[in-house]
């Protein structure tokens, strides 16, 4: 059976910033059961700047899972856009995490990569799968099509929050994200990736900044005034004190003056039965 056809059938059985308003208790739905699942099935590595996910234990777990799911799938259109934006984008966050877990689900434990669940035709992002807000979507529309959409959210701090469920992704949290605490959960995602040594580095030999894929993939996103920053260079120099260590070149990262290159991505699964 070719992937699209798996996800079709796969499918019907499911069937920013400290300004935002505050809202209605009823502003969103309960996260609480992802978060639930996300402690016991989440280890975190490098002293919290990385994680790998228990497959296995989500495979245990899999019925509450579905649950979790199904309230996400549950959600009117017209519900959604009344909640406020801190609301809406933790539950597209949320649901791009969860229903990428579920799509790892249908192959593990015999899966090296999520590359491997797609063709050579089609990447395993683009399927129309998830029963979402009234319609069917896939991964790439919850992420390019509603989470980056120029003029809905335009916080670029979304490529550190969802997970691709590879080692090479931003962590996927420990808990759900929620419109009560979006903006700190946003910003310690930001910190730990930029953090994190083995993707994103000072490389004195080179004399250059070396960065994530990310940063090339989708640069643009980082240029469009979050926080009144608008070139790459100067979202890079808010994290230079973890950037490197050297005084002097935190100067220069911090100034926009270094130079800037990007490291391969590593899209080997991010499983905790690798280690």
């Amino acid at each position: 059976m070719n992937p699209t056809r798996r996800l079709c059938l796969h499918a019907a059985a499911l069937s920013l910033l400290p300004a935002w308003p505050a809202r209605a208790a009823t502003d969103g739905v309960d996260h609480a059961p992802w978060t639930a699942l996300l402690q016991r099935h989440v280890v975190l590595l490098r002293g919290g700047q990385a994680s790998q996910v228990r497959y296995a234990g989500f495979a245990a777990d899999r019925p509450a899972l579905k649950a979790y799911l199904a309230t996400l799938s549950a959600v009117s259109k017209a519900a959604f856009d009344a909640w406020g934006k801190p609301a809406r984008m933790a539950f597209l966050i949320n649901a791009y995490n969860a229903f990428t877990v579920e799509l790892i689900l249908t192959k593990h434990p015999d899966l090296k990569s999520i590359k491997d669940l797609g063709s050579l035709f089609s990447s395993p992002w683009k399927p129309k799968w998830i029963p979402l807000l009234g319609g069917t979507v896939s991964l790439d529309d919850i992420e390019h099509g509603m989470l980056r959409e120029r003029g809905r959210y335009d916080d670029p701090r979304i490529h550190f929050a969802v997970n691709c469920a590879s080692v090479g992704c931003p962590m996927l949290r420990e808990e759900a994200f929620t419109a009560e605490r979006l903006d700190a959960q946003l910003e310690q995602q930001a910190q730990r990736f930029l953090a994190d040594r083995t993707r994103n580095r000072w490389n004195a030999e080179r004399g250059r900044l070396e960065v994530s894929k990310i940063f090339d993939w989708y640069g643009e996103d980082f240029t469009l005034g979050h926080r009144g920053i608008t070139s790459l260079a100067g979202y890079l120099g808010r994290f230079a004190d973890v950037l490197a260590d050297d005084p002097a070149v935190r100067g220069r990262i911090r100034a926009g003056q270094a130079d800037i290159g990007f490291l391969d991505y590593d899209w080997a699964l991010n499983d905790a039965r690798r280690s």
